[in-house]
């Protein structure tokens, strides 16, 4: 009858009892996308493929971009945390082969004379004739190796994380682009506003100079009174004053720009015609499904889930036997004459290791807690990222074609209150309307005419917000 080896039972039940309780724990309910966008097609479509120049269609605004891709700083910042995230994979590599190194020690000893190698010395020849000396002098230069021999898989999947997670950073730094491409167009729509506010501004302070002129000369001649000319001279300088501010909402959106371009401030060109042209055609938004590919934040959540399963997989992996093995070959003698006499100073070793966590592995399991949390905390977030980018897709889709309603009605409206100021000066010429009228029609006809270059900027807006939520603007940057 053979033997049991109880020891080695017993080893085996531990390594089978701790590996049975290191199962997968992740089990998330996984939410089906949508076909498509409500209230479109199911086209393939996509706006997220055209290129920013051709999106936008501003030569000066592309200008600016450019600049921004080349200088800007957060975008230089990204782009280094990729080459840190690079190193680190390929630390992660260089773990799992070999460590070579050339060792090159020194070292005088003196043994005590009532040791076993103090007594065996004094009376062993170190050389024909010669015995060993009570202080020996010890030379060694050898190649030393260590190698850690990934059995379970640990060190690979350790460079597995380390990979998928600096393709994450890669992503993260395409959605750095992105944000910067977005964020120069809205700087450059809202001054190209301004602009256009400022100039309104000018206007309507000639118009009510104007008035002020007429109603001061009515009072000379006796047809209005001191509260009529205050009331226009308050509205005039309620405007320049109005027009003071958006000089410096001028002044502080250049610099805002040369912030985003990496420079000093100096002044931006622009034209006009960006803000009253012609809104782009309905960008084609494509399926839901082009946004796994398209949008930078979600391939970045993809890759740092696919990081923390390697990560689990590693930590499950640390409670198996781990074997080490070291080598080392080489020169050693007690004389640097004889260092190189081969083969009586050749020195070498070889040993393998195999070392089993048994006892105290309440490390390990918080390690492998650690990194289960992070793996459900990553295919939650995951999910979310797509969540919101089905979401953000919907809201911009909704917004710029409101807007673009909500533009027509406030183009009517600033053409009836602008004829209405006309109206109102005859009619006071004729003693038909008072000057509160006049006022209030002068009033209202600004707050129409900025009402209406406040929306045609949100629509631009919105036009750079859906391209950025379709994930567009950084898969064909340099191009």
């Amino acid at each position: 009858m053979a033997r049991i080896n109880l020891p080695a039972l017993a080893l085996g039940a531990v390594l089978l009892t701790g590996c049975a309780s290191l199962e997968d724990p992740l089990k998330t309910p996984q939410q089906a996308q949508p076909a498509t966008y409500a209230g479109t097609t199911a086209d393939t479509a996509n706006a997220a493929s055209t290129n920013w120049r051709t999106y936008f269609n501003d030569p000066l605004l592309a200008q600016l971009i450019d600049t921004a891709l080349a200088r800007n700083l957060d975008l230089q910042v990204a782009l280094q945390r990729v080459e840190m995230a690079r190193a680190g994979a390929r630390a992660a590599r260089g773990a799992q082969l070999p460590t070579v190194g050339l060792n090159t020690t020194g070292a005088m000893r003196r043994f005590g004379l009532y040791t076993m190698d103090g007594a065996g010395n004094i009376v062993t020849e170190i050389q024909p004739g010669k015995l060993v000396p009570l202080d020996l002098p010890d030379l060694h230069i050898a190649l030393q190796a260590t190698w850690e021999v990934d059995i379970w898989g640990r060190l690979r999947n350790q460079r597995k994380a380390a990979l998928s997670r600096m393709l994450a950073s890669r992503e993260g730094a395409h959605l750095v682009m992105t944000n910067v491409v977005a964020d120069v167009a809205v700087a450059y729509y809202e001054l190209v506003a301004l602009d256009k506010e400022l100039a309104i501004f000018g206007e309507t302070v000639v118009r009510q100079e104007e008035a002020l002129n007429v109603i001061q000369r009515q009072k000379d001649a006796g047809r209005a009174n001191e509260l009529a000319v205050q009331q226009f001279q308050a509205q005039l300088l309620g405007t320049k004053a109005l027009q003071k501010e958006t000089e410096q909402r001028i002044v502080a959106t250049e610099n805002f720009i040369n912030l985003l371009l990496g420079r000093f401030p100096q002044p931006v060109p622009r034209q006009a015609a960006s803000l009253t042209g012609p809104l782009p055609a309905d960008p084609a938004v494509g399926l839901p499904a082009q946004l796994l590919r398209n949008r930078p934040d979600i391939r970045a959540a993809e890759l740092e889930v696919m990081a923390a399963r390697f990560d689990l997989k590693a930590a499950r992996a640390a409670f198996l036997p781990n074997l080490n093995i070291t080598a080392g070959y080489g020169y050693q003698a007690f004389d640097p004459s004889l260092l190189f006499a081969s083969p009586a100073s050749l020195a070498y070793h070889a040993v393998g290791g195999l070392f089993t966590p048994l006892l105290n592995r309440n490390a390990l399991k918080a390690r492998f807690r650690e990194a289960s949390a992070q793996q459900l905390a990553t295919v939650l977030t995951y999910q979310q990222r797509i969540i919101t980018g089905h979401v953000e897709v919907m809201n911009e889709l909704s917004n710029l074609g409101k807007l673009r309603e909500a533009g027509d009605l406030r183009r009517q409206r600033n053409d009836v209150l602008q004829a209405s100021v006309d109206v109102s000066r005859e009619l006071y010429r004729n003693a038909k309307a008072g000057y509160l009228e006049v006022l209030l029609a002068q009033q209202n006809a600004l707050a129409a005419n900025l009402e209406l270059v406040d929306v045609q900027k949100r629509q631009r807006f919105a036009v750079v917000d859906l391209y950025k939520a379709l994930g567009g603007g950084w898969t064909n940057l340099r191009q």
